[in-house]
């Protein structure tokens, strides 16, 4: 049967997957984002931002399930996101997944709080994804232009590895987990195959666009000042680093077999990755 779905983040590099997945499926997505801009000629869009109350109804219209993406740029949004959740559910939403991270326990800071909240609501279907970091960072954020323009990624994780996932695979277990009949009433730690040190990540993007690439090592406090000098507040510039500083303790350094068994195929690799994208670093 069709489900109406809201995508919130609708735009961005889980969200527009999850929007194109759940329509490949036959659902009905509903892409939400401040801009109010499709995705896919076929599917609704609505205007919608987490600090404005007033774009909730409109957005929640119909809906059973919802997708839920952080509001950019705050550190603490728990509040904020939790709000919309009473909200949602008065709506007769039924089912929540939330995007969070695999570093952020349930109960802890920023989407730990969400997470918390929905493990404790028994009148809800929910699901917690808590990937690993997105390869997209390398292709799309924050290393995007130093890659092309430096030969550099800037990290203050040492020699600390991480199981770096693709935001398709994460957006495909996130499409099973909004329209599942049973819901998971879980969270699941997403990673992809292997897990490896940005030096070694680098290696792989420079053997692929034949340039050197090499990981500059900085502290958490050189990488804080970094953060921050891009316009970033000093709590959340804080909040990043601090998350780097914890991977060089090998606190990432883990597996799991979690895209595989929901989705029933193997998560794309860093290698596989970067061959399909090798034009962006160019």
């Amino acid at each position: 049967m069709s489900e109406k779905i809201l995508v919130t983040g609708g735009t961005g590099n889980t969200g527009a997957q999850v929007v194109k997945r759940l329509y490949e499926m036959g659902h009905e997505p509903i892409v939400a984002s401040r801009s109010g801009a499709k995705t896919l000629e076929d599917v609704e869009a609505v205007k919608f931002d987490w600090l404005d109350k007033n774009t909730y109804a409109k957005a929640l219209e119909g809906i059973e399930a919802v997708y839920l993406v952080a509001p950019a740029l705050v550190a603490e949004p728990g509040s904020i996101m939790s709000d919309f959740i009473n909200i949602a559910k008065k709506a007769n939403v039924k089912r929540f997944v939330l995007l969070s991270a695999s570093l952020i326990d349930c109960g802890g800071p920023a989407m730990g709080q969400v997470h918390q909240k929905l493990a404790e609501d028994k009148q809800i279907e929910w699901c917690v994804l808590r990937p690993s970091w997105f390869m997209q960072n390398f292709s799309k954020q924050q290393h995007l232009a130093t890659i092309k323009d430096e030969g550099k990624i800037y990290a203050a994780t040492e020699d600390g590895k991480i199981a770096f996932i693709d935001a398709d695979d994460i957006a495909e277990v996130a499409a099973f987990a909004l329209t599942v009949e049973n819901s998971f009433n879980d969270d699941l730690i997403l990673t992809g195959p292997e897990a490896l040190s940005y030096g070694q990540a680098a290696d792989i993007i420079s053997s692929a666009i034949d340039k050197p690439v090499s990981h500059i090592k900085l502290t958490v406090e050189e990488l804080t000042q970094r953060w921050q000098s891009f316009g970033l507040d000093e709590g959340y510039a804080q909040m990043l680093s601090g998350m780097d500083g914890v991977i060089k303790d090998g606190v990432e350094d883990r597996t799991t077999n979690s895209v595989l068994n929901i989705t029933g195929k193997p998560p794309r690799s860093l290698a596989q990755f970067v061959q399909q994208n090798m034009g962006v670093w160019h």
